[in-house]
């Protein structure tokens, strides 16, 4: 990478100081702040509790059984045919495990080599803001140019600014990259907001990336009932035009093994393989056929169905206690994390506070801002909002919110 592309990428992540001098992710800032000052940490999303027994027992398996060299470059036939038929039962798409879907080192990698296969310096790749970090680094890498359009906090949740996606559309546009449901805000993109973004993307002939890793993690409302899931794939004429990005770590709580995948028609497949086989190559040899059996075993897709119940609750718990500690809220539909404002605790930066935050009430987030284009619209619309996690364990949960208290005395 040249100079002048790896500075572009720091730039388009923060990482580049105005001295021009490298520094470290805010993740990582909030991260070591957590440990050097015994705060909670609820900055950094994974789970504190591992996934099934039966899956890590099928890992530990295929170790003592051999499964511990190069698989194939695709990933095991095992595990493919696994997501194609997870596609089919959950949402009738229906894809050849030998060409139309392959195995990456988690849904990061899938990105990535998805755009660096799909996208020339010059073109313009179109996100949600906010936005997952990665996304922007990857786009730099590519030499592209990243737009956005706004999700706006309200009081059904964070929702899609239709005209303003539709204004970001220019003739350079070449990628839109979807993430539903959808982190950092937890909203489930509805049918209709997915309608408009389909036919916004055949009428400018624009390929579609989308990012569906919290796809099993949807969060009950007050009535006890859960957002539906819309894969765009799913939707008229975007079976042929859509890429769709899922992993394992999430639904199964494995967020350590990186075992991701990519599905879609075999020509956009072709080309994602191409340049995933000069990044990672493989990975996760006995990890593939774990997964393979977490997809196919109904006692895990039962307790799946009980870890996104658990979410709600510990949602909920969460958002009590940030409530009550003087933060606005916007309860999330998905995914570990909710976006609280600050500004009624007299912070108008959520940096500020997040650095603040260990010493006031012994809990770290991470600022909103980690997550959108300095001074945007959006940028200046959640300068004082802040991520938290909830996917922690309830006796976590509860000494965090008892420590937020302190901020309403």
């Amino acid at each position: 990478m040249t100079d002048a592309r790896w500075q572009a990428v720091a730039r388009a992540t923060g990482l580049l100081g105005a001295d021009g001098v490298p520094r470290a992710t805010v993740f990582a800032e909030m991260s070591a702040l957590a440990a050097r000052t015994g705060a909670v940490n609820l900055g950094q999303g994974f789970p504190d509790v591992d996934g099934p027994e039966s899956v890590a027992r099928a890992a530990a398996d295929a170790i003592l059984g051999g499964a511990n060299q190069y698989p194939p470059g695709p990933g095991i036939a095992e595990l493919r045919e696994a997501i194609a038929a997870h596609q089919l039962e959950h949402y009738a798409l229906r894809w050849d495990p030998d060409t139309e879907v392959l195995v990456t080192a988690g849904a990061t990698e899938a990105l990535a080599a998805a755009v660096l296969a799909l996208v020339r310096p010059g073109d313009e790749v179109l996100t949600l803001e906010p936005f997952y970090d990665s996304y922007a680094a990857v786009i730099a890498m590519a030499g592209a140019t990243h737009t956005t359009a706004p999700l706006q906090a309200g009081d059904d949740g964070f929702r899609l600014d239709l005209d303003a996606l539709a204004a970001a559309f220019t003739d350079r546009t070449r990628l839109l990259l979807v993430n539903t449901p959808h982190n950092p805000t937890g909203t489930v993109l509805t049918r209709a907001e997915l309608e408009a973004i389909a036919r916004l993307a055949q009428a400018h002939d624009a390929i579609v990336l989308t990012d569906e890793v919290y796809e099993h993690l949807l969060l009950r409302d007050d009535a006890g009932v859960r957002p539906t899931h819309v894969p765009i794939a799913t939707l008229p004429g975007m079976a042929e035009r859509t890429l769709t990005v899922s992993s394992a770590g999430k639904t199964f709580s494995f967020t350590g093994w990186k075992i991701g995948w990519v599905t879609g028609p075999e020509r956009l497949v072709t080309a994602v393989r191409t340049v995933k086989q000069f990044l990672t190559y493989v990975s996760g040899a006995p990890f593939q056929p774990a997964i393979a059996f977490a997809l196919r075993d109904p006692e895990v897709a039962a307790w799946v169905d009980e870890l996104a119940d658990s979410l709600s609750r510990r949602r909920d718990l969460l958002c009590t206690g940030l409530l009550d500690a003087g933060f606005t809220v916007v309860r999330p539909q998905g995914t570990y994390f909710v976006l609280a404002d600050a500004a009624p605790l007299g912070y108008a930066d959520g940096t500020a506070l997040c650095r603040d935050l260990p010493g006031l009430a012994g809990v770290v987030g991470v600022p909103v801002s980690a997550f959108t284009h300095s001074r945007s619209r959006v940028d200046e619309a959640l300068r004082s909002w802040v991520r938290f996690t909830f996917v922690k364990r309830d006796d976590v949960l509860e000494e965090a919110v008892r420590r937020l208290r302190r901020l309403h005395t």
